[in-house]
């Protein structure tokens, strides 16, 4: 039981940001609105968090303006419990609404704790399977790869493949699968049944190149969901917290999605036939990019042809186009696509500075 809530409590009137600094801060994806008397008014999820971002709602609002959107679901008022209720009836009420986390209050309402699911029923390896594509020749960072695939390339004192397969590990994925085209024997002699590395690992190697999605049609169907993550991304995003999303939404795959913000450098003109309808002094478009990271269920393999060229975007239409659903998951965590050369010395630079904090931190 967590009694401490100085992490996990904010205002309504305090911005989105600082929603987003008390998950960051407990580590739970959870942040509960209080009221100037402690009384319990909301409660903001990860997932929450993620929807807003979705519909580009600045973080600078108060967190009133995300409690408003929620009223009138079934997610507007917090699932509760009264202080003093014992193990056994705050792990049914947790069953029972499928929730992970329940505040305690008294009997005026004042947030007096917090139990998570985790403290009842202990933390498991995730049920899903990992695949990390790492067939890419990485031609627009030669010379750097000339002689190592571009997932084998050092940041800090670690190949990009080893950092994300550490980051699996962490994430409770026992099962890698890794696909080769380019140089595999570099990436087999390093890892080899990835033992050393606490995991079980397997290579499945393409005898010509796949795209970014078509190695998967080289694999058995999977029972279970499958994470897909691209061999040269460096990323802090929540595994977890993506799968509980995709459950969440009921997805038949979800793509995790970054923000990026592009400036148009002069006035924009929006015209109705010949009629100027607005104009926009160098306006910022906010768009989403794919950032190589997805979550698939065994349903979507039937669209992967097995030893045929595929690209996700070639894979994300097909299921559109058959009515299947396709979900976003915009990150919000650290992201870096290193495939260029500036990226590659901007990840050394990150990986640099996270080792001093670390030191800093303890």
């Amino acid at each position: 039981m967590h009694t401490d809530l100085t992490t996990f409590c904010v205002k309504a009137t305090d911005p989105l940001r600082a929603v987003v600094a008390q998950m960051d801060r407990n580590r739970l994806g959870i942040a509960l609105v209080i009221d100037e008397a402690r009384r319990l008014v909301g409660a903001v999820t990860d997932g929450d968090v993620r929807r807003a971002i979705l519909s580009r709602l600045e973080f600078e609002r108060p967190v009133e303006t995300l409690l408003a959107r929620k009223a009138g679901t079934a997610h507007a008022k917090p699932i509760t419990a009264r202080q003093g209720a014992d193990r056994q009836t705050l792990l049914n009420v947790l069953q029972q609404h499928r929730i992970l986390h329940l505040p305690l209050v008294d009997e005026q309402q004042h947030v007096v704790g917090l139990v998570t699911l985790d403290e009842f029923v202990p933390e498991k390896a995730l049920p899903i399977q990992a695949v990390v594509m790492a067939g890419g020749k990485g031609s627009r960072l030669h010379p750097l790869t000339n002689e190592l695939p571009k997932p084998m390339l050092r940041v800090g004192d670690r190949p990009v493949l080893e950092i994300i397969i550490g980051q699996l590990r962490e994430a409770g994925i026992r099962q890698v699968k890794v696909t080769t085209h380019h140089k595999t024997e570099k990436i087999a002699g390093h890892f080899g049944d990835g033992n050393r590395f606490g995991v079980e690992l397997s290579y499945v190697e393409e005898d010509h190149p796949l795209g970014t999605v078509g190695g998967l049609g080289l694999l058995e169907v999977p029972k279970e969901t499958t994470l897909v993550i691209n061999g040269d991304i460096l990323t802090r995003v929540d595994f977890r917290a993506m799968l509980l999303y995709h459950r969440e939404h009921q997805a038949d795959l979800t793509v995790a999605v970054r923000q990026y913000d592009v400036r148009v450098p002069y006035g924009v003109v929006e015209c109705e036939g010949p009629n100027v309808r607005k104009i926009s002094e160098k306006p910022a478009l906010i768009l989403f990019i794919n950032a190589g990271v997805y979550l698939l269920e065994p349903a979507v393999y039937q669209y992967i042809p097995n030893g045929q060229r595929l690209d996700m975007t070639d894979l994300i239409q097909r299921l559109l186009s058959e009515g299947r659903s396709v979900v976003s998951f915009p990150i919000r965590e650290y992201w870096l696509d290193i495939g260029q050369r500036e990226d590659y010395e901007q990840a050394q630079a990150d990986v640099k500075e996270w080792a001093v904090a670390k030191q800093v931190t303890g």
